[in-house]
Parts: C-alpha cells; sequence; structure tokens
C-alpha cells in the first residue's frame, strides 16, 4: 500500500481516485473549488487544505487539471507540490499540457532535487471504469519504475516514452490521430445518410468494419436518437484545447498536419452552430446541417 496526493478532482479524478483506494493505496486529494469531494470522501479518500499539503507523507503524487497555467499554480505556485514533495517521492503530471511547458516545471523540480516527469492519459472517464485507459511516462526512469505497480491499478498498459516531455508529446499525437478520426466518422456517416442509408445502419456497418476502433465503440453510438449524452465527455472546447496544443507543436517542429487542421475547422463549425456543449463528436450534426439531411 502507498499514500498517494491527488491533485485535481473532476471527471477523471472521480474515477482515478477510486481505482486506487479499491487497490489498497490511501488517497489524499485536494481540488481548486469545494464540492467535487464528497463522493470520494465517502469511499475513504482523505481531503488536502492545499496541493503542498496532499503531498504529506506521500510516496506518489499525481495531478490532473486543465491546462500548463493550472499546472504551473499547483506545482510550484505558493502551496504548491514543489514545497513539500518528499525527495524519495515522485510527482507526475497526467494533465496534457504543453510538452515544452512540462519541461519547465520538471526542470523547476530538478533544480531543487525532486522528481517530476510527465505522465499523461490516453482515454477517458469510460475507458479508465472499463479498466482499459493507457498511460505514457517521461521523466527519471527509476521514479518510472518506482511508481508501476501503482500506474497499473489505475490503467494496465503503461508506457515509458523517454525523458521529460515526450510522453505528452506522444499523448498529443494521439489526440491528434483520435480527433481526426472522430471527426471523420461523422462525415462518413453524414455522406452515408445523404446517400440513403439509415443513420443506425451506417453506425453499425462502421463498428463492424475494418475501420472500427476503440473510441469509435463507445462514442459512435453517441449520434444515434437520444443517445448523446447530456455530461459530455469531452466537449468540444476541451477538445479544442488539445488541437490548439497539437496545431502550436506542428508549427514549432514544421511538421505539417493539415488533417489536424482540417479537424479543427469542423469543430470550429460546430461551436459557430450552438453544438459546442455537447461531446465533439457532435461534429455529425454539424456535417448533417451543411449536407441537408435531416435529423
Amino acid at each position: 500500500m502507498a499514500n498517494i496526493g491527488f491533485i485535481g478532482l473532476g471527471d477523471m479524478g472521480q474515477v482515478i481516485i477510486p481505482r486506487l483506494i479499491e487497490s489498497g493505496h490511501k488517497v489524499v486529494g485536494w481540488n481548486r473549488t469545494p464540492g467535487k469531494s464528497d463522493n470520494l470522501e465517502s469511499i475513504g479518500m482523505g481531503l488536502a487544505r492545499t496541493p503542498a499539503e496532499a503531498c504529506e507523507g506521500a510516496q506518489l503524487v499525481l495531478s490532473i487539471v486543465t491546462d500548463g497555467d493550472a499546472v504551473k499554480a499547483i506545482a510550484t505556485g505558493n502551496d504548491g507540490i514543489i514545497k513539500n514533495l518528499d525527495k524519495n517521492a515522485a510527482y507526475m503530471d497526467m494533465s496534457t499540457i504543453s510538452p515544452d511547458v512540462s519541461r519547465e516545471i520538471a526542470m523547476e523540480f530538478k533544480n531543487k532535487e525532486l522528481n517530476m516527469l510527465d505522465a499523461p492519459i490516453s482515454g477517458s472517464p469510460v475507458t479508465v471504469k472499463q479498466g482499459t485507459a493507457s498511460i505514457m511516462v517521461g521523466g527519471s526512469k527509476k521514479a518510472y519504475l518506482n511508481s508501476l505497480e501503482i500506474l497499473k491499478c489505475i490503467g494496465p498498459k503503461v508506457s515509458y516514452i523517454g525523458q521529460n516531455g515526450l510522453a505528452v508529446q506522444t499523448k498529443l499525437a494521439i489526440n491528434s490521430l483520435l480527433m481526426v478520426e472522430v471527426i471523420a466518422f461523422g462525415e462518413a456517416v453524414a455522406m452515408a445518410e445523404k446517400g440513403g442509408v439509415n443513420r443506425e445502419i451506417a453506425v453499425e456497418a462502421i463498428l463492424n468494419s475494418v475501420a472500427a476502433s476503440p473510441v469509435l465503440a463507445y462514442r459512435g453510438p453517441f449520434i444515434l436518437e437520444g443517445k448523446m449524452p447530456e455530461k459530455a465527455l469531452a466537449d468540444v472546447a476541451l477538445q479544442q484545447k488539445d488541437m490548439s496544443l497539437v496545431l502550436e507543436q506542428a508549427k514549432l517542429l514544421a511538421s505539417p498536419a493539415p488533417l489536424a487542421a482540417a479537424a479543427n475547422e469542423m469543430m470550429n463549425a460546430s461551436k459557430g452552430m450552438g453544438l459546442g456543449h455537447h461531446d465533439f463528436v457532435v461534429a455529425h450534426q454539424a456535417y448533417c446541417k451543411m449536407n441537408g439531411v435531416r435529423k
């Protein structure tokens, strides 16, 4: 059993922490805004007043927050993780942020002889619950190996990518592929519908074909009548935050990303049509509005 600090009790924290507690670990959590800890406290999570307090006695500290600024605040700000992390412990940030920002934060920890690694998750609350999410890790290999069994409690597929920043670089590449795939799925279904194919039949055919994938298996059915979740797994705004990071990296690296750019434009179209609060698979509706297919 390990003592674990966990910063960020949002949608992902709500499903990760129970897996850690069910595996026998002791978890102390913190969240910037109150009101998200009740369910987790009821199953045994302790509640800290600051990120630094959540590190008290912890062998591993995990965080998953919205963006790079939020990571900086909880990691190196007043009462941040860096103030109270034990030299024999490790801090792993699971957020999707810029690789350069991740490296910058890791360097601040290194200057204090502390371990900070990037460890983003490829998955969603659905796949974490199912136990099929994967984790990529960048940073100290020794710290990675020391924390590997804990990470496997979250998701069974854990990969060491290399030095700091490379795991989140890989996550951006994966997210680019994922977003292009989901947007292309919506385009394909809308085109089939315009040609006279029933939507349910088109979705079933695609999910039974060689083009099927894990993300389409659980997200694809959302476009059927009455199946779009009221609370998005990842709404258009969240996906565009990640896509902005992808396109920023493509520009910095002089690496062409025309498909990512096109997918981002369809998310712009979705927002322009008032669909931005839905899961980003809602781009299918945007295609239907443009090609004249009725819902």
